[in-house]
């Protein structure tokens, strides 16, 4: 039925000749081509670690969190949700953002950030209840995630918490806002329009995280974040996490931080245990076809299909239901409370397939997803890596899939 072109190499794509036009994936009369996905997919090297300045690229020992110098009940906190060792950004973030330094952080996705700066934040509040913490997402599900994160390591501590993202109640956000929380977890656009109307003061923050910031740049938030970041006070402490930093990028955290540390533990574009093939297919009608019959396998426990528009998703979501599987769908037209439950039902295995616009390329961090199949090619060489990386997280192996025509 199908033609599976696995990848093996191991490791991530080989960058993107950028000069010679491959920021995009090619397309010959309208479609992508098998030739051009693959010299995306099996050019994985494992690239040479090199020294780069200012960037602390040494190895160090895996914190154990039993014997950190925490709160007890944080500790309790971190044991439940099954941390034991650091993962390497963990290990070499957490004890700088304790000692209050300002942080750099270069990471694949899947590999800890969130906990690695909120555990100290958490930490430093309890400590300091004078602390209160903003903490920027590009998207809503990543800004719910974290703040489902925080909701796990602050049970019992009393660490009042609000979360500010478009789609929602604006009156409740409001509400929240007035009992002072010391963590704040906002998108930048419902931020800006929260702080216009006078409902939160930016300058009582004192500690700044600004969460996968090559996606605030891709998504144009950019300028928003600049503006936030304007008002906060300049005695503060502030720490930038992304996967990837840009000249753009360098140019915000070197105007915005002071003598940031800046930590780097990328190893490879992709992480190693995602097996990346190419599905061929003849026509768009076999395409749901094969799709279902991918879906049917017992190795596909959990899987996330990849559409390109809102519409394509839709119509996916009724086919697969139409042949009785068990499926949720999320876009950006979709309500933020379907969305929140679409998500749920997923985690919880309730649903074992997921269809998705790239709004969900960022931000969801679901254990056990087998697999990752894009049913319409990812616009760009960045998309994929974020697509893929929804699979083969936390040190687990995985599948990613691309059909092509």
């Amino acid at each position: 039925m199908y033609q599976n072109k696995r990848n093996t190499r191991q490791g991530g794509f080989g960058r993107f000749r950028k000069s010679s036009g491959f920021n995009r994936f090619a397309r010959v009369g309208g479609k992508t081509t098998t030739a051009m996905v693959k010299q995306f997919i099996l050019r994985a090297t494992t690239p040479k670690a090199s020294y780069q300045p200012n960037v602390d690229n040494a190895d160090v020992a895996p914190i154990e969190f039993a014997t950190l110098e925490l709160d007890a009940q944080l500790k309790a906190s971190i044991a439940q949700r099954g941390y034991t060792t650091g993962t390497p950004i963990q290990s070499k973030a957490i004890p700088a953002i304790l000692e209050g330094r300002d942080v750099v952080g270069v990471a694949n996705t899947g590999t800890g950030k969130t906990a690695a700066f909120l555990i100290p934040i958490v930490q430093k509040i309890i400590t300091n209840r004078v602390e209160r913490a903003l903490i920027l997402a590009p998207t809503r599900e990543l800004a719910l995630q974290i703040r489902d994160e925080l909701r796990g390591l602050t049970k019992r501590l009393y660490i009042q918490s609000a979360c500010l993202i478009g789609k929602a109640s604006m009156s409740f956000q409001i509400k929240d806002l007035k009992q002072s929380p010391q963590v704040v977890v906002a998108t930048p656009g419902r931020l800006r329009d929260l702080a216009k109307r006078k409902a939160v003061n930016l300058q009582t923050f004192t500690i700044l995280v600004v969460d996968e910031v090559d996606r605030m740049l891709d998504m144009g938030f950019m300028p928003e974040v600049k503006e936030i970041i304007a008002l906060l006070p300049p005695k503060r402490q502030s720490l930038f996490f992304s996967a990837t930093v840009t000249s753009t990028i360098e140019n915000l955290i070197r105007s915005f931080s002071t003598n940031p540390l800046r930590i780097s533990v990328k190893q490879t574009e992709t992480v190693l245990g995602i097996a990346q093939s190419v599905v061929q297919v003849a026509s768009t009608d076999s395409k749901i076809k094969v799709l279902q019959e991918i879906l049917t396998r017992a190795e596909c426990t959990k899987a996330i299909v990849f559409g390109r528009t809102k519409i394509g998703v839709d119509k996916i979501t009724i086919e697969l239901q139409r042949v009785g599987c068990t499926v949720e769908s999320i876009h950006g037209d979709k309500p933020q409370h379907k969305r929140i439950q679409a998500i749920r039902r997923f985690k919880d295995s309730a649903r074992s397939v997921l269809v998705a616009t790239d709004v969900a390329a960022r931000g969801l961090d679901i254990e056990n997803v087998s697999h990752v199949i894009n049913y319409d090619p990812p616009g760009s060489y960045e998309d994929y890596i974020h697509r893929i990386g929804r699979t083969g997280r936390a040190e687990s192996t995985g599948i990613a899939l691309t059909f092509v025509d």
